[in-house]
């Protein structure tokens, strides 16, 4: 990340949340995660795979680092890193109807990133449960 986008960035997190840092430092990741969990909709891997077998019109979102997804993913995944999500989500997918499953390695980021999307007007934006580690244990395809 640059220093400019650094520092907007820094200015856009003071300027959403009162108190700046300090109400975000007061909360663990795990409790941001679950705080996000309560807020969100969410679907189980198999009603994904599913969605996916019936050919529904779905986007996969998944919200790990480019290195992550290159190793492997779900197959038709589209790729938009969790730190540059709100930044990029408008331009990759501009319409706010679209459904769309969200996911990461762990479900941990992907709760974070899909309340951020309802947050931005994303009326059909759920998490995975269980993320891409639960999709491998499950057995489903992993495309590279």
């Amino acid at each position: 990340m640059d220093k400019t986008m650094a520092i907007v960035l820094a200015a856009v997190c003071f300027t959403i949340w009162p108190g700046g840092y300090a109400r975000a430092a007061d909360k663990t990741p795990e409790q941001m995660v679950q705080e996000a969990k309560a807020q969100i909709k969410e679907v189980s891997i198999a009603d994904v795979k599913k969605t996916i077998d019936a050919k529904e019109n779905v986007t996969l979102l998944d919200v790990r680092d480019k290195q992550e997804f290159d190793e492997g993913r779900i197959p038709g995944a589209i790729n938009i890193s969790r730190g540059m999500l709100e930044f990029k989500v408008a331009m990759i997918i501009p319409d706010k109807n679209a459904k769309i499953v969200v996911y990461c390695g762990l479900d941990l980021r992907s709760p974070l990133a899909t309340k951020a999307m309802n947050d931005l007007g994303y009326k059909n934006a759920v998490n995975m449960v269980g993320g891409l580690k639960a999709w491998k244990e499950a057995g489903y395809p992993i495309v590279k």
